[in-house]
């Protein structure tokens, strides 16, 4: 099912399935009228993620590679993520990594300030992950360090928008309006999404914002992750 509606929309996918062993992860997601959520998630064959799962010709031939946080959470997906990142960076490639929850930062603080220092051009965070990353109280001082450890840095505020940082470039990009904000779940990768696209077709980061905030804006404004809206209709102004 998952492999069907992951081509269905055009996502090249070539993992294979797994026969035996853990099934496919799954997460009960409870979500209350302020649009936020509670989580209840089984990992399942995520545990599994090890080095020998990655493909480097891929990553080689990728203008990203995209790492997700919670994967520091298994030792083995540490190591694939770490192959990953070498790999991207050895073929000249970008390395972009989202700091995934506060929780996580929390967990791996040290490993992740390493980590963006050392192997990563593009972050995404939120508020809170980048003022926990930083133990700071103020989201303006947080920005001031962030700016000096990575290339790029997107960091979301719900609805006061984003701030894209890119050294002393700073671009402050409003939130979408949204009739009524249903449901969160789903909104931080929809924005990654966005602004990978953006920037993956060479739009300047101001409107690599602009898109992300666009398809952030389209996820919360239903429940459920999985867009409704036609999005290449929701792009199409911002990328003319």
């Amino acid at each position: 099912v998952f492999r069907h509606d992951i081509q269905a929309v055009g996502v090249h996918f070539e993992t294979p399935p797994l026969n035996g062993g853990l099934s496919t992860a799954r997460c009960l997601i409870f979500v209350t009228p302020d649009a936020q959520r509670t989580m209840q998630t089984f990992l399942g064959a995520c545990t599994a993620l090890g080095p020998e799962d990655i493909d480097e010709s891929l990553i080689r031939r990728s203008k990203v590679t995209f790492i997700e946080g919670y994967l520091w959470d298994q030792p083995r997906a540490k190591e694939a993520c770490l192959k990953a990142m070498r790999t991207a960076q050895e073929a000249g490639r970008k390395v972009s990594f989202t700091t995934s929850d506060p929780f996580a930062v929390d967990r791996h603080r040290e490993e992740f300030l390493h980590l963006i220092r050392d192997h990563v051009d593009i972050l995404f965070a939120n508020e809170a992950e980048i003022k926990s990353l930083y133990q700071v109280a103020d989201f303006d001082e947080a920005l001031q360090h962030v700016r000096d450890d990575c290339e790029i840095a997107a960091l979301t505020r719900s609805e006061k928008g984003s701030v894209i940082v890119n050294g002393d470039e700073v671009h402050v990009i409003d939130a979408e309006k949204v009739a009524k904000v249903v449901d969160t779940t789903g909104a931080g990768d929809a924005y990654a999404a966005g602004f990978l696209y953006a920037y993956t077709h060479g739009l300047p980061l101001r409107l690599c914002g602009k898109l992300a905030s666009v398809l952030a804006a389209e996820v919360i404004s239903h429940y459920g992750p999985r867009a409704e809206a036609d999005l290449k209709k929701l792009a199409a102004p911002v990328l003319a």
